[in-house]
């Protein structure tokens, strides 16, 4: 990170436990060091252990990754950079609407049968990645599940949790995947319109959706992480915590050119 994107990531990240008077012990390691350690290794899709000799050592970047994963540091730190990112934009930091979607992607040999399946729309082994993000496209809930599983299936589960965390979303945009009982769950228990924006049947060739078109240019950007090109998490929530750290360079690098 350049001096100015520390600056902004700094403020962002959650105070230790020890500073606050809440116990533990300092950490041995430069948090500048840690957070830049683990964005290289999502951008550049390396493994733990071939973490450069310029880094801490592998074993206590990882330490550091999964405490933040286990504690909800990481869920944490990248909401509140898309607070800052909404409300530089001029938007109100709590969203009101969002925008639903799926991506199907391989998965390596590290992730176990218990988690993967096959998508027989993409025709893809692996994984899928639920996902809610706002008008801006910033990510607001993600969930990782085994390709298998279907988008309505997931939605309901999504939705729910999205409720949980941003109650004050009131409206969701999504495609065909998302109809039939779940859009009458989504108005009858979480009080959310689910808005289905289908594709004309009349249109033929690629064709810029209104709404949709939000959530696809979110993938785009995650993938230019080469670590989320496809999964090699055991762990479903290690992907989740992954995608919330691609997320958080979007973000932060946008802060500190607006910052400059």
């Amino acid at each position: 990170m350049s001096d100015a994107e520390w600056a902004v990531v700094r403020d962002a990240m959650p105070v230790p436990g020890w500073l606050e008077g809440r116990g533990g012990q300092p950490e041995s390691y430069c948090h500048r060091q840690m957070v830049d350690a683990v964005r290289y290794l999502v951008a550049g899709g390396i493994a733990w252990r071939a973490m450069p000799a310029d880094f801490p050592a592998w074993d206590r970047v990882y330490a550091f990754f999964r405490r933040w994963r286990d504690k909800g540091l990481t869920a944490e730190f990248h909401d509140r950079l898309r607070e800052r990112v909404r409300t530089v934009a001029g938007r109100d930091p709590e969203p009101t609407a969002g925008v639903i979607d799926a991506q199907s992607v391989k998965a390596a040999a590290s992730v176990p049968a218990a988690t993967r399946g096959f998508d027989g729309g993409k025709k893809v082994n692996g994984r899928k990645r639920h996902i809610v993000v706002d008008t801006l496209g910033l990510l607001l809930h993600v969930m990782v599940t085994a390709a298998s599983v279907t988008d309505r299936e997931a939605g309901r589960t999504l939705l729910a949790r999205l409720h949980e965390r941003n109650w004050h979303v009131t409206r969701v945009w999504a495609d065909g995947g998302y109809t039939g009982r779940l859009v009458d769950f989504a108005r009858d228990v979480l009080s959310v319109a689910l808005t289905v924006v289908r594709r004309s049947d009349d249109t033929s060739g690629f064709t810029v959706l209104p709404k949709r078109w939000l959530v696809e240019r979110t993938f785009a950007w995650l993938m230019h992480s080469r670590r989320l090109a496809r999964d090699y998490e055991t762990r479903t929530d290690t992907s989740e915590a992954v995608i919330r750290w691609s997320m958080t360079m979007v973000m932060s690098r946008r802060l500190a050119r607006r910052a400059r």
